[in-house]
């Protein structure tokens, strides 16, 4: 009984508040101008939007069908491509040398845009999956209700505190993100936890498709800015953008509004995935940086 009290808390209380503090840390480091390089800068932000929004949904969707998943585990993969960028891809951006400010723009834009996006295609992935007759439905409008009080709502809420109060956001975006990854992490440890019986399971059956979603993406991320005629920095962006999923908004629909703990199971793997080819990333973008920098300083130096 006490467990059924904890999990209950936990899914209806804590997730929530915690989603909703770690969106309006992204709002902290957002100005309205963020919204203006969408026109400024159109090249780079429509690739990048165009991996999230479309390829990385389809990506998605043709694994889901190819890999052999159990229905739940396969909504777990369409969860996750539905729910692009988070302040975890930002801060990567950053230890990446990448374009930070594309990064940003990329996920407040996506953000945006997928409160409407996720119910419509959710509900066709559910019944999909999980048949006609499935009781996994959801109401479209009171989602987007929903989804739009962790994420509108935050994000403005942070942008005022960031125009208003620039030294408190300034002060405070480190901490927030710090706060992002141990939340993540503490949520795959409650969520393994309380479902011990099928951990295993859960990791043999979705682990190769999120190896294979995670570095299909990054491929597609940074080929295809460099065929563009993309920078390294933009290049770096986008792969991570496309790359690094919000998975803890994957979760939280899992668990809190279609409330099954396998669905939840795909996203977390995929982030202890993603973490870690994330870390690989930074270590090779950061050499090429240096390598480009060292380059530029020798064509610079006089001739002897």
């Amino acid at each position: 009984m006490e467990n059924i009290e904890l999990v209950t808390f936990v899914n209806s209380q804590v997730i929530p508040v915690c989603i909703f503090l770690i969106m309006m840390g992204m709002g902290l480091t957002l100005v309205p101008n963020d919204f203006k390089r969408v026109v400024k800068y159109p090249k780079a932000v429509t690739i990048g939007l165009t991996n999230q929004l479309i390829l990385l949904p389809i990506i998605g969707f043709a694994l889901a069908n190819i890999m052999p998943l159990e229905p739940e585990y396969a909504v777990g993969v369409m969860l996750l491509v539905l729910c692009p960028g988070g302040t975890t891809s930002n801060m990567f951006s950053h230890l990446a040398k990448g374009d930070v400010a594309l990064s940003v723009t990329m996920t407040a834009i996506a953000s945006l845009i997928t409160v409407f996006t996720i119910p419509v295609v959710l509900n066709l992935s559910l019944v999909y999956f999980m048949g006609e007759g499935s009781e996994f439905k959801l109401p479209i409008v009171s989602t987007m209700i929903s989804l739009m009080k962790l994420t509108i709502v935050p994000i403005t809420i942070g942008m005022l505190i960031k125009k208003y109060w620039p030294k408190v956001a300034d002060s405070s975006q480190v901490h927030v993100s710090k706060f992002g990854i141990l939340f993540l992490t503490l949520l795959i440890i409650f969520l393994t936890y309380i479902q011990q019986d099928i951990v295993i399971d859960a990791l043999i059956n979705t682990g190769p498709v999120s190896l294979i979603l995670n570095i299909s993406t990054m491929a597609l991320g940074y080929y295809s800015s460099q065929w563009f005629g993309l920078n390294l920095a933009q290049r770096t962006s986008i792969t991570i953008e496309v790359g690094l999923q919000n998975s803890t908004l994957s979760m939280f629909m899992a668990l809190t509004l279609l409330a099954n703990y396998k669905m939840s199971f795909t996203p977390a793997i995929y982030t202890l995935i993603m973490l870690f080819t994330a870390g690989v990333l930074v270590k090779i973008l950061g050499s090429k940086f240096k390598n480009q920098h060292e380059d530029r300083k020798l064509a610079a130096a006089p001739m002897e």
